[in-house]
């Protein structure tokens, strides 16, 4: 087993996290009533009686009756009302009998059964190894839940290395809360379980997304020394713990220092360093992670292509994208339907639908089914090529595979009907949802009320969005933006500042344009004013207006025979690095020329040469 430097485990314990309380919530595996009482001392009891007997094998006779009883629990359903009846005078509390039947019977929750009927009906006492190769079957068969219960019923104490068994068992089922517990008890009891199950254990609250539990784990192997057996298996983990935190660069860090002591993670801990770099847009660290791998000798797969082209086109960089795909088919790879998905997806956004359809054609002959993921983005694609016949013959294929009627679906048919302007039939679709208990989210929201504000519908798209605060959701930016810019195009100025101001008052956080829109219907109303204090204040907190705003903005001061405001404004257009156009020129000149001629002269030649 390969082991990380002492180097390596210094920088573990300089980054190592504190956690507090660590025992809070670490319960205890017995549970102490009454009947677990008994059945401990039960348990003490019959150790010394069972002893002798525990060595020697049953007879003959009590072979073939154990032949039988294994037969009768599995095949008759209430076996438990005739079985004393079959076999009289037979003695079923011996407990070498019950052991014969253990390694006998393959199904062990029948065994479970069998047991729980000799403790409740026979008067059975369950010695030490009889309960011990119970539960390390329960455990062997992955029945981790049934294994827990049974300790809880039993108050039974397990082999320490059972335990360790049965903690792994946990982890792979992903009930890491009571893989921890396990932990607890084991460190109680003086037993340092192996770095593969700490390992284990630290792969297992990663795929659940319990990243607070991998440092705190990693604390415990600090705690307990057996930080200085970490693994390569180990550094992967804390990687990716890094990585989910948002601190790729201290995985990458962590990634060079076990390379230079020749160690190399597996294929995961790369992903998610690609993954997340791919995020940040670094995609120099991107390609440099690309040729370490091919130079220790861990080739990148199709998998780790995939992270790269998913990367891309979660940035927009669809043409990247696609040719990292078109080369990987060229090297042999090939893609999965995942892949075909997200590329088919990312050509209709860019609008090359010819190439989308051409890979939905190959996907299919390569044997791959289209998901409802790969309906969706070849339905959009239609709908933005303005093919609304063979959209709507794609849509009934769907429902013919049963992947029309869900919410994605709907909300893309209204998103291509709303962007033809044919509102009527996308209105009818959102009502239509309901009726067939399809979910109506956000996004179905938002989709509507953009559309009736490109038709400048102002009372639907209220009412629209009265309707989704008053079914509980939680409305975005984008629910609020085009009403504000309708309402200002309109002239409503009152009821578009109301409406910021009650967007403000729920922690949405207003798009820079929209403040664009507010500031130039001010000035479309002639409110100069609190126009100029709205762009000033964008100006003060950094926000680029665009530049048909500051235009209006000085247009509306110079009508309003503000030259000196004016010509401020101009200024500052000039230093958020715009240009005066011609038609600005021509109109600031002619207002100016009514007024003082030397005025012109001096203060717009100046500004002039200034631009």
């Amino acid at each position: 087993m390969a082991r990380a430097s002492s180097f390596i485990i210094t920088l573990f314990r300089q980054n190592s996290r504190t956690v507090q309380n660590p025992n809070a919530h670490i319960r205890n595996l017995s549970v102490d009533s009454k009947e677990t009482s008994f059945l401990s001392k039960e348990l003490s009891e019959s150790q010394n009686q069972n002893k002798e007997l525990s060595n020697d094998s049953i007879n003959q006779p009590s072979f073939d009756i154990v032949n039988q009883v294994c037969k009768l629990t599995r095949t008759v359903p209430r076996w438990e009302e005739t079985l004393l009846s079959k076999f009289p005078s037979f003695n079923f509390s011996d407990p070498r009998f019950f052991r014969e039947l253990l390694r006998r019977q393959e199904n062990v929750l029948f065994s479970l059964r069998f047991f729980n009927w000799l403790r409740s009906d026979v008067g059975f006492s369950p010695d030490l190894d009889s309960c011990n190769v119970l539960f390390d079957k329960l455990v062997e068969a992955k029945a981790c839940k049934t294994a827990k219960s049974f300790l809880e019923q039993t108050g039974f104490r397990p082999e320490l290395s059972s335990l360790e068994r049965y903690l792994r068992c946990l982890c792979e089922n992903g009930l890491v809360e009571e893989a921890l517990d396990v932990f607890s008890v084991l460190h109680k009891n003086g037993h340092l379980p192996s770095i593969a199950t700490w390992n284990l254990a630290l792969l297992a609250c990663l795929k659940v997304g319990k990243n607070d539990l991998v440092w705190k784990l990693y604390q415990d192997m600090i705690d307990s020394g057996v930080v200085v057996d970490i693994d390569v298996g180990t550094v992967g983990c804390l990687i990716q713990a890094f990585c989910n935190d948002g601190n790729a660069s201290k995985g990458y860090e962590l990634l060079q220092q076990i390379l230079e002591d020749g160690l190399v993670p597996d294929t995961v801990a790369f992903h998610k360093l690609i993954a997340a770099f791919c995020k940040t847009r670094n995609y120099a660290r991107v390609s440099e992670l690309l040729h370490t791998m091919i130079a220790t000798d861990c080739a990148p797969d199709i998998y780790t292509y995939q992270e790269v082209i998913n990367g891309l086109c979660k940035n927009r960089k669809w043409v990247e994208g696609y040719r990292i795909f078109n080369d990987l088919k060229d090297r042999g790879y090939a893609p999965d339907r995942v892949m075909y998905t997200t590329m088919i997806r990312g050509l209709c956004k860019m609008g090359y639908f010819g190439d989308a359809r051409k890979l939905w054609f190959e996907m299919i002959n390569r044997g791959m089914l289209p998901n409802e993921y790969t309906y969706n983005a070849m339905l959009y694609g239609l709908y933005r090529a303005h093919d609304l016949k063979e959209a709507e013959e794609l849509y009934k294929e769907m429902l013919d595979r049963g992947y029309g009627e869900t919410t994605v679906s709907y909300n893309t048919m209204m998103a291509g009907l709303c962007s033809h302007m044919r509102m009527d039939e996308a209105y009818h679709l959102f009502e239509e949802m309901p009726r067939k208990g399809i979910v109506r989210d956000l996004i179905t929201f938002n989709i509507l009320i953009k559309g009736f504000c490109v038709e400048g519908k102002i009372v639907e798209s209220l009412n629209l969005l009265h309707e989704l605060l008053a079914q509980g959701l939680q409305p975005s930016t984008s629910s609020y933006t085009p009403i504000i810019k309708t309402l200002c195009q309109a002239g409503h100025m009152e009821e578009a500042k109301s409406l910021l101001n009650d967007m403000q008052s729920r922690g949405l956080e207003p798009e820079v344009y929209t403040h664009d829109h507010i500031i130039a219907g001010l000035c479309e109303q002639g409110y100069a004013a609190e126009g100029m204090e709205r762009l000033v204040e964008m100006l003060k907190n950094k926000l680029k207006p665009r530049q048909k705003t500051f235009e209006k903005m000085v247009q509306c001061l110079s009508k309003s025979d503000r030259l000196d405001d004016s010509l401020l404004i101009l200024d500052y257009m000039f230093r958020t690095g715009y240009e005066l156009k011609e038609s600005l020129s021509h109109f600031l000149v002619t207002k100016f020329c009514k007024g003082n001629a030397h005025f012109v002269e001096s203060c717009l030649g100046e500004v002039l040469e200034i631009n």
